[in-house]
């Protein structure tokens, strides 16, 4: 069953990438990714009309080039999960939008506690700047050729990084 607001694009739930390849074989985002490195996209999901695309996370700005190439025009925000404390501990959850196609995909990107860090993505999309520096801040995960990793909310002499999910309630004393 289709849904004709989404470009035939399955009504249902499609979990893991084989799913979601076998069900969305014609998704700009999704040929652009394997065209580009198959390899690189590691899980997908399609759930509630929204596609998520998992790939690996040295291979995130050459990612986001090749959405971009596909028609994906806008750097919509990124935002940080703490999984504490399983492992990968952190995900990355990039939003971008095409305009030409009046949708939305998240590129989403898994690091284990031991280096939090991962490609930034400014130089594909310069409004990546801000949010980057939020996620190091609160997250203390860093942003690698950032061209001003810094903080942004906290003050620069603040101890740890309060959303992680092991940071003390009130604070380090």
């Amino acid at each position: 069953m289709t849904d004709p607001k989404m470009n035939d694009a399955p009504v249902g739930t499609l979990l893991g990438k084989a799913a979601v390849l076998d069900g969305l074989p014609e998704h700009p985002a999704v040929k652009a990714l394997l065209a580009w490195n198959a390899e690189a996209l590691l899980d997908a999901k399609f759930d509630r009309k929204e596609l998520t695309l998992t790939v690996a996370h040295d291979q995130i700005c050459a990612a986001a080039r090749a959405v971009q190439a596909a028609g994906y025009n806008f750097f919509e925000d990124m935002t940080a999960v703490d999984w504490f404390p399983s492992e990968p501990r952190f995900q990355l959850s990039y939003h971008i939008l095409s305009h030409g196609y009046k949708e939305r995909i998240r590129l989403r990107v898994m690091l284990e506690a031991a280096d939090p860090a991962v490609e930034s993505i400014t130089s594909v999309w310069p409004s990546a700047n801000f949010y980057e520096r939020e996620v190091f801040d609160l997250f203390g995960i860093r942003f690698e050729g950032h061209p001003n990793l810094r903080r942004i909310m906290m003050p620069e002499e603040w101890e740890g990084h309060p959303l992680r999910k092991d940071y003390p309630v009130e604070g380090y004393r």
